[in-house]
């Protein structure tokens, strides 16, 4: 007898993340998924070898409390004030879950991080999608309506566009009755933080992570400001279901990851750096983009199909993103690599262009 029916209609059923190619063939140029070129700071590596493995007998911090001092401490906030996660996925998926839990729509734009419908659906959270202006901004006055809560990137993704700390408040404004979280993954390559306002707004959560500018995407270290009652909250979820989600040897490393402001200044300025080389190369090569605050660019060209241009680029070996989805699907997301890296980019597309006219 098939009972598989009878099982599987309580079954939770989700349209899962897609998250970027992750090709592990050597001699290709990964420009796909927004890591960092460059290797973490040397502290890391440092305390990556002094590690004493005898402590992995024991569990690790219950709190990541060395991690959630020392970026405090370089944040000038309370201990209280942070929550430290694994990667910022985990973090804003805490945060759904935490906060958003009304009969009202929580609204986010309708181009931004795909994983927020995907937690929406989840934790079955009624959500609205404003459109994006034409030129993929955001427009303050669609998030001043009644809601559940309100999500935005800053700098959004994948458009790589910032809004001004101003505008965030002017939301914020309009929303006190409901958590407004503000994901700034990729703040720290131009955009305007808006941390200073958790002292002004107890329902503002900011979130970021290691991943981008601190180059730690492969340990996951997400982390979350905000008024301490939130914090608290947020924490009584993680111990609800897992009390131990940071391993010592992550801990350790993001310590130092912090400690070393020289190392963080120095590879976010080369990023940033050979992101305006990039974007000078491609607009004279024809490309349209909005200003990028983030480390990578958003590019269309009015000429050749966005995903023929990602097709050839692949076959080069050269992996940038494109996404198959309504008004972005003549668009690529280039992450921004090392110099030689964007070089070898450009002299393709110079190549492919030239014999395309």
């Amino acid at each position: 007898m098939n009972t598989t029916k009878k099982w599987a209609a309580n079954v939770r059923k989700v349209t899962p993340y897609v998250p970027g190619e992750q090709p592990q063939q050597k001699n290709i140029i990964k420009l796909n998924t927004n890591e960092n070129p460059y290797p973490p700071s040397p502290r890391v590596f440092e305390a990556h070898q002094n590690m004493d493995v005898s402590r992995f007998t024991l569990y690790p911090e219950l709190s990541a409390a060395s991690l959630t001092a020392a970026l405090a401490e370089y944040h000038g906030i309370s201990n209280k004030e942070v929550f430290v996660g694994v990667g910022s996925d985990d973090v804003l998926s805490l945060a759904f879950l935490t906060f958003f839990n009304s009969r009202k729509p929580v609204l986010f734009p309708d181009i931004t991080y795909s994983f927020y419908p995907v937690w929406a659906e989840v934790y079955r959270i009624p959500y609205e999608c404003p459109a994006l202006r034409e030129d993929f901004t955001i427009d303050p006055e669609d998030y001043k309506g009644e809601n559940g809560g309100v999500v935005i990137a800053n700098p959004n993704a994948p458009t790589s566009i910032s809004m001004a700390a101003s505008q965030v408040e002017e939301i914020l404004q309009a929303n006190p009755e409901v958590v407004v979280i503000i994901d700034e993954a990729y703040v720290d390559f131009g955009g305007e933080t808006v941390l200073p306002l958790i002292q002004k707004y107890d329902n503002l959560l900011v979130v970021q992570t290691f991943s981008k500018s601190r180059s730690l995407a492969g340990m996951r270290i997400g982390y979350a400001f905000g008024n301490d009652k939130l914090i608290k909250y947020l924490n009584d979820a993680k111990y609800s279901f897992n009390s131990y989600t940071m391993n010592t040897v992550t801990i350790a490393m993001g310590v130092e990851a912090v400690r070393d402001e020289a190392y963080f200044r120095e590879t976010i300025d080369k990023v940033v750096v050979t992101r305006e080389w990039t974007k000078g190369e491609l607009r004279r090569l024809g490309f349209v983009f909005q200003d990028s605050k983030s480390n990578f660019i958003f590019a269309s060209h009015p000429k050749y199909p966005a995903k023929e241009l990602f097709e050839a680029l692949k076959q080069e070996g050269i992996y940038v993103r494109y996404f198959a989805k309504p008004r972005i699907d003549n668009y690529l997301r280039i992450s921004i690599g090392t110099d030689g890296e964007m070089k070898a980019l450009i002299a393709f597309l110079d190549k492919y262009v030239g014999e395309n006219l």
